[in-house]
């Protein structure tokens, strides 16, 4: 009996029922939302339930944007650069995908899927779990180099070589083939590798209480002592060899090309704590600590000319781009700084993630454009434009990315705690036809 005098049945018939059928069961199907039910009839619905009646035209309204985003992802050049992050500025991050006589949008999570690194997802593109190890069009996985048991602490791509190198807190350094990926040798040093950089034909590896030192041209190798402690950064400026160390000194060493060795130059005295970040730009030589600071040294006198304490937590990463200099540190914050006319810097933005930031490494993308890689505590690398800072990709990983580096023709790398170095390249864009 009809006792509201047909109110349900019409309140069912709004929430996608079929007239013929008043008893189906007002739950949306959970194998209809994954593009897999084959019942039929199906005891649930197969729609999405709207929200109560008072809020129906908002919720039409946000239906509608919904259908408006898939079609801006899918349909014509014009969304070459937007990925499924809607990196244009939009909020919605849904996915559509068209199934027999229904259009099933899956939403995607930012989270890769554990059964599709298991190579077992059975939901397969309609998994509501990212079955990539990124996010974004710009630039794609080309391959992955397998071997370091321990997190990837530097990487190193010497000029004129074919070869590329991998330190890792394994104790080890990889040597990798360019043309196969495959690993050549793998030099077993007796400690952790704290960082490695690469200057010419030389790659400079840093150890507890040494540096050692390769010339790929030569074959020739030299260890630089004074260390105290592990060294966690280098950088060549000016003609000397900066490391950064665990007792908060920087020591610096000049090439004698007579003696064909490394001469102790200066010790940089004022950090309270461990040198993690070193880099030179501007004729200076910029540190950052585990004493949350950033210092400014003349490379000329070798003095530090100012401190920088606005950053709570340790400066992990510095880097200089154009006339700026940008920190960042486990304390969420990315800062960009610039010269005053007083000569000292100043932090004009200030960029806040979610979480602690572990690294930086700026590029040029596939056109030229200038790009900004920050890699974070929650396991992703954030892309960026610069200088405005809008996003347009992001990495995944299983464990932190702790080293980034630029190679040539538009191929980055990538080194994560699981000992896993990934290699990508810069994308190029698609052609755009009248």
């Amino acid at each position: 009996m009809d006792v509201d005098g047909g109110g349900s049945k019409r309140f069912f018939n709004r929430l996608g029922g079929q007239q013929s059928d008043p008893s189906k069961n007002q739950k949306v199907c959970y194998h209809w939302r994954a593009g897999k039910c084959n019942r039929h009839p199906c005891p649930f619905l197969h729609r999405e339930l709207p929200a109560p009646p008072s809020q129906q035209g908002f919720n039409g309204t946000a239906s509608t944007k919904r259908h408006h985003a898939f079609a801006a992802n899918t349909d014509g050049p014009s969304s070459r650069n937007r990925g499924p992050n809607n990196f244009n500025g939009g909020a919605s991050s849904t996915w559509g995908r068209t199934g027999g006589a229904n259009r099933v949008f899956v939403r995607k999570m930012e989270k890769v899927c554990n059964f599709w690194v298991q190579g077992n997802c059975s939901y397969g593109d309609k998994c509501k779990f990212l079955h990539s190890w990124s996010m974004g069009d710009s630039f794609s996985l080309l391959t992955q180099l397998e071997g370091h048991q321990k997190v990837v602490s530097g990487i190193a791509l010497p000029s004129g070589s074919d070869k590329l190198y991998t330190g890792s807190k394994d104790q080890t350094v990889r040597v990798w083939d360019c043309a196969s990926g495959q690993c050549m040798g793998v030099i077993n040093l007796g400690g952790e590798v704290g960082c490695m950089i690469s200057e010419g034909p030389w790659i400079f590896v840093g150890i507890p209480e040494a540096v050692k030192a390769w010339n790929t041209q030569t074959n020739s190798e030299l260890s630089l002592s004074g260390p105290v402690g592990q060294v966690y950064a280098m950088v060549v400026g000016n003609d000397l060899l900066f490391a950064g160390t665990q007792d908060g000194s920087i020591l610096a060493w000049k090439f004698n090309a007579v003696t064909n060795c490394f001469e102790p130059a200066a010790s940089l005295i004022g950090h309270t704590l461990a040198v993690v970040s070193l880099v030179v730009g501007a004729n200076r030589l910029y540190s950052g600590s585990m004493d949350n600071s950033i210092r400014v040294w003349s490379l000329e006198t070798l003095q530090c000319i100012q401190t920088l304490t606005e950053h709570t937590a340790v400066v992990m990463s510095v880097l200089c781009w154009d006339q700026f200099l940008l920190s960042c540190s486990l304390d969420r914050q990315l800062k960009v700084w610039v010269a005053t006319q007083s000569g000292n810097l100043e932090a004009t933005y200030t960029h806040t993630e979610e979480n602690g930031l572990i690294t930086l490494c700026g590029m040029h993308d596939s056109e030229a454009k200038p790009v900004l890689l920050c890699a974070c505590n929650d396991n992703t690398v954030r892309v960026y434009d610069l200088p405005s800072f809008s996003e347009r990709g992001k990495i995944f990983s299983k464990q932190e990315i702790r080293s980034i580096q630029v190679g040539p023709g538009g191929l980055f790398f990538t080194g994560d705690g699981t000992g896993q170095v990934k290699v990508w390249k810069w994308t190029e864009p698609a052609a755009v036809t009248a």
